[in-house]
């Protein structure tokens, strides 16, 4: 009898984790490149979106928490792949990874990608040391100074724009944020243009040598981009952000890491 009841049993969580099973596997069955995964291309190294802690080998930052969330809320596992910046919507096209986080939605973009819903808002800043006596009360005052940002970002078509005006000033394109501000740091440059989600993190720090001297409009909505025609996914992906917002996990996650609301405006 004992025998027989523990054979019972033991089919009874064998069907039980198999349901399980089958059940992640219609969830994501069609919606990612491997089944079960959701490839996410990051580039590691900008604080506080996606950068690694302390050891130099834990993910940490908003989009990692995020993914996770996502993920989580799909049936999916998150997978990152940490890409060079300049290729990393490219990757889509040459399915590296399903979804890329942490992109500026742009017209130009919508073009060639897939964007879900925004989950976040920012502002081009312009950062200076606290030490200088620097004033811009408008973009256009950046005229004579060295002037730095990470190449392919929103910051860079910031400052394009402001060269394709006539205002003179030094080009300083650096391929990680995190180089631009080692370089103030040590004087090399004057100026960062970058997002108020960065710039605010490096500020803000105690004993920080950086000040935002800058800020514009908060006019820069931050999605998921997705590979052009993606459709399933992109409509999954919106469905997990409204079940995260609706449920307080969105909130909660800029709180852990900004310390403040950054995504109840943009709904």
């Amino acid at each position: 009898m004992k025998l027989m009841l523990k054979t019972l049993f033991s089919f009874f969580i064998l069907g039980v984790l198999c349901n399980g099973c089958t059940k992640q596997k219609q969830q994501s069955q069609g919606l990612s490149l491997v089944d079960g995964v959701l490839s996410v291309g990051i580039e590691v190294g900008y604080p506080p979106m996606e950068y690694y802690d302390a050891d130099g080998k834990t993910l940490i930052g908003f989009d990692i928490e995020l993914v996770k969330a996502l993920a989580d809320k799909m049936g999916l596992r998150a997978n990152f792949i940490d890409t060079a910046w300049e290729g990393i919507m490219a990757g889509l096209n040459t399915d590296k990874y399903d979804i890329a986080m942490n992109i500026t939605i742009l017209p130009k973009r919508q073009e060639r990608y897939n964007f879900t819903k925004p989950y976040i808002d920012s502002a081009i800043t312009i950062v200076a040391l606290q030490s200088s006596s620097l004033k811009i009360e408008k973009p256009e005052d950046i005229a004579g100074f060295r002037v730095a940002y990470q190449s392919d970002t929103t910051a860079h078509y910031f400052t394009q724009t402001l060269r394709d005006k006539g205002v003179p000033f030094s080009s300083f394109p650096y391929d990680k944020i995190l180089n631009c501000f080692d370089d103030l740091k040590w004087g090399r440059i004057d100026l960062i243009a970058v997002d108020n989600i960065v710039a605010y993190d490096y500020t803000g720090k105690e004993n920080s040598p950086f000040a935002v001297i800058w800020q514009g409009p908060s006019d820069e909505l931050i999605g998921i981009c997705l590979k052009k025609g993606n459709d399933a996914l992109t409509d999954a992906l919106n469905n997990a952000l409204d079940a995260l917002y609706e449920n307080g996990t969105l909130l909660n996650i800029s709180q852990q890491i900004f310390n403040r609301d950054l995504v109840t405006s943009i709904r």
